[in-house]
């Protein structure tokens, strides 16, 4: 509602909101910073146009993993700032939980490979980065709705790990209560789409991942507050 000027009892327009909340504004800005990064040639990591990525949370643990034949900052950056991938759409990845991305940019390994044989490096450079991060995570679980085929395992070229979220929201964003609150809405939004839609078994799965996932944040928390819980009791 409009409020009264105590002048003259003339109506006056709410001040218009101009720019991004501060919280994004920040958080792009730490994912563009992150993606000037210099590598040994000395060029931006972002420039690259072939690579694969993952996503960790506020427990740094791993959430999803990709690969990309266009430019790095412009394929995470479509993941992280609006709705135009598969992923955000279908709630698989929910933007808000990630804290860190690792990339690891591909370009001097398949120039001058054939269309085919490209496809089939950065297939073969996808999947090892999913079993690397598989490995460190304690669900043993990512949120990848497409169930990767198996490959060779091949080595990879060194990565690039930052954190996204600056110090002034980190604290405030990894509290246990915002993130159970989040996830569950998240789970609540995956489970919508499944019920109104005929999808893949992947996405079921996610939908198990997801919801393993806020079973064990619950847990530390209620540990965390010292609270007594007998799952046993009718």
């Amino acid at each position: 509602m409009s409020a009264k000027s105590p002048k003259n009892g003339i109506q006056q327009k709410a001040p218009e909101v101009v720019g991004l909340p501060e919280d994004v504004a920040v958080i792009r800005a730490e994912i563009k910073k992150f993606f000037t990064t210099k590598d040994a040639k000395g060029k931006n990591i972002g420039s690259y146009n072939h690579g694969v990525y993952a996503f960790y949370d506020y427990d740094d643990e791993p959430i999803y993993v990709g690969q990309t034949e266009e430019q790095l900052s412009s394929r995470i950056s479509r993941h992280l700032t609006n709705q135009r991938t598969d992923a955000v759409a279908m709630n698989v990845l929910d933007p808000f939980k990630v804290a860190s991305i690792e990339v690891w940019p591909l370009d001097n390994l398949v120039n001058g490979l054939t269309k085919k044989k490209k496809k089939a490096f950065l297939d073969s450079a996808e999947y090892t980065a999913f079993q690397k991060v598989l490995r460190t995570s304690v669900l043993g679980a990512v949120l990848n709705e497409k169930e990767m085929a198996p490959r060779n395992e091949i080595s990879l070229p060194p990565s690039y790990k930052q954190r996204i979220i600056p110090e002034t929201i980190y604290k405030q964003r990894k509290h246990p209560d915002v993130r159970i609150a989040r996830r569950a809405t998240t789970i609540a939004n995956l489970a919508r789409v499944i019920s109104e839609r005929d999808v893949s078994n992947g996405l079921r799965r996610t939908l198990l991942t997801q919801a393993r996932r806020l079973e064990r944040l619950a847990a530390q928390r209620v540990k965390e507050l010292g609270i007594t819980v007998d799952l046993k009791k009718k």
